[in-house]
This record gives C-alpha cells, sequence and structure tokens, in this order.
C-alpha cells in the first residue's frame, strides 16, 4: 500500500482503492484508536458535502468507529469548515470530512480534524496509516457494551448558521444589496442562502440543486462564466462562488469581473490595517499568489510571508509568526480571529462587510491592485517522479527563467490531490505569458503524460 494521506487527507476515485468502503471502515476504526486518550465517552463527528459515494463511506466509517467503542454524531450534508467548527463546539475528540473538496463527483476524499478545529497532525495520520497497513487495527475489537453507537445531530446547520454571522460587525447588515450565490451543487446549497438572506440580503441562488453528481459540475469557484452572466443579468452588485465543500470563495464584481483570492485577501488586508486588527502588520501567502498582489501590499506598507502550498502549510505559518490572516489565490481564506480553517461563508461576509462599511462597489474595492500577466495550465500525468530529476522539464524551466528575467517567474509543481502537474508562468505581457506556459506545458506532458 502507498502513502494514504496527501497534502488535504486521502483523496481518490470512489470505490476504486484507497476510496473503498474497506478501507473507510478500517481507516474509522484506527482513527478510533488514535482519538482515545481519556477515559470519558468519546465521540468522532461526521459530515460531508453531496456526493453520491458520500452514503458508502459515511456508513463505513460509522461502522468502524463504532466497533472500536467510540461513538460517532452524523451531520449530514454540510461544509467542511462547520465540520472543524462543530467538533470543538461540541468537545468531539475528532471530526472527519467525507469530501472531494473541488474534485468532480466521481472523486471522494478523507480528511480530518483534531479536537480543537484544525486538520489532524502528519505524526497523527502517520499512525493512522501503520495501523491500517499492518493490520494492527485488526485485534483491537471492543465488544459487548463497549461498542459505540451513532446519531445524527439534527441542530448542526443551525449552530453553524449562528456561528456564521457572529463573524459579521454587528454595526452593519446586507440590506440593500442584491447577491447571487453559486453554491457548487455542494455543501453550502442550504446554508450560504439562509445567512446572508438572515444579514438581509437579497438572495438568489444558482447551482444549489444538488443530485449527488452534479457537483462542481461547470459551476461553483472553478467556473465563474454562470455566475458572471447572472450577476450581470439580474444587476447584483456582487457574486459569491464556493466550492463542493464550501471552505473556498471567489468572488464576481457587478461588472462580472471575477475577484481572486488574491484581490480578497487585498482588500481584507487594507480594511483589517486600518482598523489596527492586522496581526503584526502580516499577511501570509503562497507561491501561486499573484506578483502584484505583493507589490500592492508592499505599496500599503502590508508585509507578506510565503509558505508552502496547502491550507496546512499557510496556517502553521500564521501562528507560528501570529498573523491573522492568510490564503490561496484560489479562493482558500484563514480568518484565524474567525476561525481554525478556510471558511468560504465567513471569508464571504468579511468581503461584504468591506464593502458596506466602505460603501465601495466590489468592482472599486477589487482595483486595489493590477495582476501581473498569469498563466496556469494543469497537465494530466500518469506518474509523478520528483521533478528535479526530469532533466527536460528542468532544462525548460531555466530557459524561462533566463527569458523572464527579473519580470517574472516560473512554478511548476505536482497537484497534491489529483494526477496534475501545474505550470505557472508570470511576466510582463500575456502574450510572453502564454507563450512560455504552453511551451513549458507541452515539455511536461511528453515528459510525464
Amino acid at each position: 500500500m502507498g502513502q494514504l494521506f496527501g497534502t488535504d487527507g486521502i483523496r481518490g476515485i470512489a470505490n476504486v482503492a484507497p476510496m473503498t468502503a474497506e478501507m473507510a471502515l478500517a481507516i474509522g476504526r484506527a482513527t478510533a484508536h488514535v482519538c482515545k486518550r481519556h477515559d470519558r465517552r468519546h465521540r468522532i463527528v461526521i459530515g460531508k458535502d453531496t456526493r453520491l459515494s458520500g452514503y458508502m463511506i459515511e456508513n463505513a466509517l460509522t461502522a468502524g468507529i463504532c466497533s472500536m467503542g467510540v461513538d460517532v454524531l452524523l451531520l449530514g450534508p454540510i461544509p467542511t469548515p462547520a465540520i472543524a467548527f462543530t467538533t470543538r463546539n461540541m468537545r468531539a475528540d475528532a471530526g472527519i470530512v467525507i469530501s472531494a473538496s473541488h474534485n468532480p463527483y466521481q472523486d471522494n476524499g478523507i480528511k480530518i480534524f483534531s479536537n480543537d478545529g484544525q486538520k489532524f497532525s502528519d505524526k497523527l495520520e502517520a499512525e493512522i496509516e501503520d495501523l491500517v497497513a499492518t493490520g494492527k487495527i485488526n485485534a483491537i475489537r471492543p465488544t459487548a457494551d463497549e461498542v459505540g453507537k451513532a446519531r445524527r445531530i439534527d441542530d448542526a446547520l443551525g449552530r453553524y448558521i449562528v456561528f456564521c454571522k457572529n463573524t459579521f460587525p454587528d454595526a452593519l447588515t446586507l440590506e440593500g444589496l442584491k447577491i447571487v450565490i453559486d453554491c457548487a451543487n455542494g455543501a453550502t446549497y442550504k446554508v450560504a442562502p439562509i445567512i446572508l438572506a438572515e444579514l438581509g440580503a437579497e438572495i438568489i441562488a444558482i447551482h444549489n440543486e444538488p443530485n449527488g453528481k452534479n457537483i462542481n459540475d461547470h459551476c461553483g469557484s472553478q467556473f465563474t462564466q454562470d455566475l458572471a452572466r447572472e450577476v450581470v443579468r439580474v444587476g447584483a452588485q456582487v457574486g459569491l462562488a464556493f466550492d463542493g465543500d464550501g471552505d473556498r470563495l471567489i468572488a464576481v464584481d457587478e461588472t462580472g469581473h471575477e475577484l481572486t483570492g488574491d484581490h480578497l485577501m487585498a482588500v481584507c488586508a487594507r480594511d483589517l490595517k486600518e482598523q489596527g486588527r492586522l496581526r503584526n502588520n502580516l499577511i501570509v501567502v503562497t507561491p501561486m499568489s499573484n506578483l502584484g498582489l505583493r507589490m500592492a501590499l508592499d505599496d500599503l506598507g502590508i508585509r507578506t510571508l510565503e509558505s508552502a502550498v496547502g491550507d496546512r502549510n499557510v496556517l502553521e505559518l500564521m501562528q507560528k509568526e501570529g498573523a491573522c490572516l492568510g490564503g490561496e489565490q484560489s479562493g482558500h481564506l484563514i480568518f484565524l480571529d474567525h476561525h481554525t480553517t478556510g471558511d468560504g461563508i465567513i471569508s464571504a461576509l468579511q468581503f461584504l462587510a468591506v464593502m458596506q462599511r466602505t460603501g465601495k462597489t466590489a468592482s472599486e474595492l477589487g482595483r486595489i491592485f493590477h495582476p501581473a500577466p498569469q498563466q496556469l495550465i494543469n497537465v494530466e500525468v500518469s506518474r509523478k517522479p520528483p521533478l528535479e530529476q526530469v532533466a527536460a522539464v528542468q532544462q525548460a524551466i531555466q530557459t524561462a527563467e533566463r527569458e523572464l528575467g527579473n519580470s517574472g517567474r516560473v512554478l511548476v509543481r505536482y497537484s497534491g490531490t489529483q494526477s496534475l502537474c501545474r505550470v505557472m508562468v508570470e511576466g510582463s505581457s500575456a502574450e510572453m505569458t502564454h507563450r512560455i506556459a504552453t511551451t513549458l506545458a507541452g515539455i511536461v506532458k511528453q515528459e510525464l503524460g
């Protein structure tokens, strides 16, 4: 068995190893075992997005956890950040998310939160992997009255709605705003319209009728075309796009122009600084963030530190350096004063608060920086050898970097969750950027496709 956990939990095609019912059962058993650290009754929260395969994996995990003498609290379809919140709120020992985030419906995944609402540590993930791979977990079997039981938590959505609304300033309201939201036929389909409407906005929701197979299907934070068209058609002030599990946000201004995670971070960083709430005058970004963002923040006198790609890495550096804001261009933003993980709805509320506080339109706020021309190409790969060992790719990167000089940069890396290699190029002109990125992507495909 290869390594189970990637950069964001376990992920793969549902009903194909490792995302099988048998593996979910074993992971449930191992997770329950590593969580048994005290003498009182243990509890693990389970939530999921709207994928068809969620039923299969949910039941297998539940059986595994109960077989280890640990109780299960079932939340049903709910955003990933709501599971992190509920784990803390209900004093559970862990929270398990069944989701493949922004991936298509055929995929599914398992990620685990510890009792403090943060992702499981590498050490605990390694312990689970060892228990499953060696079969040690098979010998540990409580019996009779020691097995666990499962029950549904009917008010989980209500608890999370209150939690999110409490992150929006008491002195403000969303009255007067017409907002289009794209729920990606995913986990935000129930809660996002309720939260925004209860704060006073007029809500038009699209892609909010999940059927188990339409999650992320040309909608949500990765595909904002439908959202942009609807915002312009109905004359809305802003559009908000979430991904399938609700931890990302991409916005669209009133003209239909997309505002990436970089735009949202810049807007919120400036607002926090003006309020004296930007701790250590710092935000954390990743190598994927646009050069224009760094230059804009520098002009505002705001420091940036760069973590490795991935929300866990962003959070780790934020905590180490005392930052309250960090995130990724993809829309995964962490407002640490409000939550321990990225939350698309909370991110939306912070951006909407800036709109309401300043009286500025989304397009005015979005002009906070001019992105450097950037091209990102995802190349499907059949294998993932260390890139530094692929001579042709390294030579192509060096050639590109020489041509770009100091006016751009190249980033080539594997996706941690999909069979993809991401080729990102920034340059001084769109033509140059496109040409270099296309050439690089072609060489990656030739060598690794």
